[in-house]
């Protein structure tokens, strides 16, 4: 009896035992799991909190990925600038964009305009070869006359006998057409929009509506190449332009200008053309008129169209040089014609007409009258034959 007790007070015993261990092992694993959500959610909240305040080595971290960031944005803005510039060289051109928060490119097609750039006028005496003839002097003139103008003997020649544009050395046939039919020097012409240049759209101070006589038209016309004063000269002959082109024409047979052309009263049309002889011929007839030398040969002038003033001022600084002594110059310039100038100078006591043709540079001009004077004063009587002058290269 007692051994059967004791039999089932162990059984008992050994069941209770397993039953509190398995349920110590159970309250074990969910005080775990419990621990870890907590944990987990935990964890997941302090990620999402913005409002903390970073700590120094977090804000320093920060800053730099912000100037990383900017640094490869500058790059890459950099870059797609260079694109552009290489790329803009053809009719298409792409546009690279980046943006900030997002490393993919954007690349755009835009219309790209390619600049325009004009191709360097050749002047008729270049294209001529004109250029390849070479002097003693060194002139930048293409072509160029030296005379004496008392006995007609030729001082220097190169390249005299050719026809070449010679642009506002017109303005000196037109003076002397309009002086020669003796029309009322004091009737008052009107510049009209006949009278804009539409060939070489060259600028004029004179407006459309202005108002000057006939004797200020041809004083500024002479003195400062106006080319509005010039077109009114011409428009205003009897039976208009056309008969005023007609007369020139006429007036440089008379003098035996057998190269010579006129096609306007200002010489902005390349069809006006003449050689350096033919032009030496009609500074010699210039000259006989008073009013021609007087005009080409003033400094400065007022003029007033409708009563306000204006003054003009000489085309040729050795006017005013007194070195000189001018008795009559007129320049021009286009460029097909290159820089031109004609003048009548007294040098050491001998009355000498000079021409030069196709000179190229602003002063290239005066510098090749400067030259010749240089040259007449060193040889008290020079005499050179366009053989010995002009040595053709080619």
């Amino acid at each position: 009896m007692g051994k059967s007790a004791l039999v089932i007070f162990m059984s008992l015993f050994i069941a209770f035992a397993t039953t509190s261990a398995s349920a110590k092992e159970t309250k074990a694993q969910k005080a775990a799991a419990s621990k870890s959500s907590k944990t987990a959610k935990h964890t997941g909240t302090s990620a999402k909190s913005a409002k903390t305040p970073p700590t120094t080595k977090q804000a320093a971290g920060k800053k730099n990925s912000k100037t990383a960031i900017a640094s490869r944005e500058s790059t890459k803005s950099s870059r797609s600038n260079k694109l552009a510039a290489t790329e803009s060289r053809g009719k298409t051109a792409r546009r690279v964009s980046y943006t900030s928060n997002s490393r993919k490119a954007t690349i755009q097609r835009v219309t790209y305009t390619p600049r325009v750039v004009a191709a360097p006028v050749i002047s008729a005496g270049e294209l001529a070869g004109l250029n390849l003839t070479h002097d003693p002097l060194d002139l930048k003139s293409n072509a160029a006359l030296v005379l004496d103008q008392s006995n007609g003997q030729i001082l220097f020649d190169k390249n005299s006998q050719i026809a070449l544009p010679i642009a506002s050395l017109t303005k000196l046939m037109t003076s002397m057409v309009v002086v020669e039919a003796r029309q009322n020097m004091s009737e008052v012409l009107t510049v009209t929009d006949d009278d804009v240049d539409r060939e070489k759209h060259s600028s004029s101070r004179l407006r459309v509506g202005s108002e000057l006589s006939r004797t200020d038209m041809l004083h500024i016309a002479l003195m400062s190449s106006e080319n509005r004063a010039a077109s009114a000269l011409g428009r205003n002959y009897p039976g208009g332009l056309p008969a005023f082109v007609a007369a020139m024409n006429a007036k440089a047979r008379s003098l035996g200008m057998v190269d010579t052309h006129y096609v306007d009263s200002t010489g902005l049309s390349s069809q006006n053309v003449a050689s350096a002889r033919d032009l030496a011929k009609l500074v010699a007839a210039a000259y006989q008129q008073p009013l021609i030398r007087e005009y080409s040969t003033d400094s400065k002038y007022v003029v007033e169209p409708n009563g306000h003033p204006l003054q003009y001022a000489t085309s040729n600084y050795l006017v005013e040089n007194p070195d000189w002594q001018i008795g009559l110059q007129k320049t021009g310039y286009i460029n097909e014609a290159g820089n031109c100038l004609v003048m009548q100078s007294n040098v050491n006591g001998r009355p000498v007409i000079m021409v030069f043709l196709d000179s190229h540079g602003k002063y290239s001009r005066q510098a090749d009258a400067s030259r010749v004077r240089k040259w007449l004063v060193e040889n008290s009587s020079p005499s050179l034959t366009r053989s010995k002058v002009a040595d053709r290269q080619t």
